[in-house]
């Protein structure tokens, strides 16, 4: 047999390059590319596809379109809610057990991400996928502009960042705003320049510009892009068109919306006809000022209005890139609705006594909450009859509506109640999740993590950079977005300032704060909470309460960072 010619090899050698690429990129291809979107201070009833009056048409089409979980849960509050998110542990296992800010001596509480976990950025990085972040980061207790970045974004595992590494603020003007590791402003940023700075949109518009420059240079590789909204986190501040689609909406008062949206989730399924609805918490007749209070709500909905629309355009420029069928995508919520007071009292006197003068392109906001002001050089006002909306004004809308927000359930963020940590869950994955099914097993933050990995076929590891790393505390709900049968290996926990409860099957076991006794529910029977069996079935309620005491000494809730806070 001849030997090939020059010409005959180079061609062989180019048809082997040639499959050499094909086969790369479908191997890169099979791997999903995934998108967690978190929105900050909303109740489980607040989206259309939940019961919900606002109009949110690009999730309820995710929601249709995918798989919606009824019984999904986070953590109660900001910070450990994105701790356990991120990395698959509960929040003291990350570092995260209170909040940023609190530098506890415990290692469990001392307000910062560990090296003893890692984001999912960080676990997905080796299997070839890059990591894209935009909005609020707030697992770093360090967040000055020439301080450690060891725990911000561009650190643990995330190619590309935009947003902020603090966890509240003006939306027109966000304090400790970045790009990578730098701070920014909206005026300095060279690399967006919109023709009015609005936070919700450039968080959706950084992320669609991550989606578009994926491909340069890493096209066969898959993406996770985390996008994390502070919609609807007070203050409330939104746009005027969005606001108008609200006007007189809420003038009906508490009641009369949570009462109407109670009956939406009956009809569609989401909650059983068998559940109370959970007491009010304000009376609509002895507001003083209907229309400030009427205005906070639509202004809140505007919020999440807008923050919807931009889940549109991600989800467009997805289709237009061929990309959606195969990315996974997660919509929830990082607590309950929040009755937090913030900006509810008057501060007419204090601006007053005050001078501002503007912003220069360079100065950065330093003011989460007033005393502050507007980059133009106004007073930030707070208090009744100041309309919400404006960037001049700080405003938080209230417990009434918060109660409105988290229907038909009882309490709010920071509790542990179900109005504190119920969320809506929505999974979106043509290549693999059922279209348009209701998901009613109940599911926890560190479940995300969990599935992301089984999705993306990826090991989570036992060590990483020469430190020990915490065992994954989640269950994939690879399961359960195909229709197959699932089992849920351990009981469900949570502790926040000494708020604390278990759920097993369908017992719940629930306390306020650290002193209070536990309470017990029937989740199948009395999911808002309303017949506390503790004192009935004193043996379950001790079998359980010994469950959750095994589980905080596990994973570091013990010792209580509080003195003289025993539970009972």
């Amino acid at each position: 047999m001849r030997a090939p010619t020059d010409a005959a090899l180079f061609t062989m050698k180019l048809l082997i390059f040639l499959l050499a690429l094909c086969c790369g990129h479908s191997i890169g291809a099979t791997k999903p590319n995934i998108i967690v979107i978190l929105a900050d201070d909303m109740g489980f009833s607040d989206l259309g596809c939940y019961g919900g009056e606002i109009a949110t048409p690009h999730l309820d089409a995710l929601a249709q379109g995918g798989v919606k979980f009824t019984q999904f849960y986070n953590t109660a509050r900001c910070c450990p809610t994105r701790a356990s998110l991120l990395t698959g542990l509960h929040p003291h296992q990350a570092g995260m057990g209170h909040m940023t800010g609190s530098k506890h001596p415990q290692p469990a509480y001392a307000g910062n991400l560990n090296k003893s976990c890692l984001t999912i950025a960080e676990v997905l990085k080796p299997a070839g996928y890059r990591s894209y972040m935009t909005g609020k980061w707030h697992v770093a207790n360090d967040i000055k502009p020439d301080g450690p970045k060891h725990t911000w974004p561009m650190q643990r595992g995330f190619d590309g960042f935009y947003g902020t590494i603090t966890g509240a603020g003006s939306f027109y003007d966000p304090a400790s705003l970045c790009r990578g590791n730098t701070f920014i402003t909206p005026e300095n940023d060279i690399a967006y320049r919109p023709a009015k700075y609005y936070y919700t949109d450039a968080i959706t518009d950084n992320a669609v510009t991550f989606l578009r420059e994926h491909p340069k240079g890493s096209e066969s590789a898959p993406f996770f892009l985390y996008v994390a909204y502070t919609a609807a986190h007070w203050p409330m501040h939104a746009l005027p068109e969005d606001i108008a689609k609200y006007r007189g909406k809420y003038d009906a008062g508490y009641a009369a919306i949570r009462a109407a949206r109670h009956e939406r989730q009956k009809q569609m399924g989401i909650v059983d006809t068998k559940w109370p609805l959970s007491p009010p918490a304000e009376d609509w007749k002895k507001v003083p000022d209907k229309a400030w209070e009427s205005r906070c709500m639509e202004v809140y909905a505007a919020m999440v209005d807008r923050m919807d629309q931009g889940i549109g355009k991600i989800v467009a420029e997805l289709r237009a890139a061929g990309r959606l069928d195969n990315t996974l995508i997660f919509y929830l919520q990082d607590n309950g609705g929040c009755a937090e007071g913030q900006g509810r009292k008057s501060n007419a006197e204090a601006v007053a006594r005050q001078q501002w003068k503007p912003f220069g392109p360079d100065d950065l906001q330093p003011g989460i909450w007033p005393p502050m002001q507007t980059r133009d050089g106004r007073p930030v006002r707070t208090g009744p009859g100041v309309m919400p909306g404006p960037a001049d004004t700080y405003v938080a809308y209230g417990r009434g509506w918060a109660n409105v927000s988290n229907t038909p359930f009882r309490e709010y963020k920071h509790w542990v109640h179900e109005g504190g940590i119920a969320t809506p869950l929505i999974v979106h994955w043509p290549a693999r999740a059922k279209v348009g099914s209701m998901v009613r097993q109940p599911g926890q933050l560190p479940d995300i993590m969990a599935t992301c990995l089984d999705a993306a076929g990826v090991e989570y590891p036992a060590e990483h950079a020469g430190e020990k790393i915490t065992p994954l505390e989640g269950t994939s709900l690879a399961p359960l977005l195909e229709g197959r049968e699932f089992q849920r290996p351990r009981p469900l926990v949570w502790e926040h300032e000494g708020n604390r409860a278990i759920r097993d099957g369908d017992w719940k076991l629930v306390a306020n704060g650290p002193r209070d006794a536990w309470e017990l529910y029937n989740m199948a029977a009395d999911r808002t909470e309303s017949h506390d069996l503790a004192a009935a079935e004193p043996a379950r309620a001790k079998d359980l309460a010994e469950k959750w005491e095994a589980w905080a000494q596990r994973a570091s809730v013990r010792p209580w960072p509080w003195k003289d806070s025993e539970p009972k």
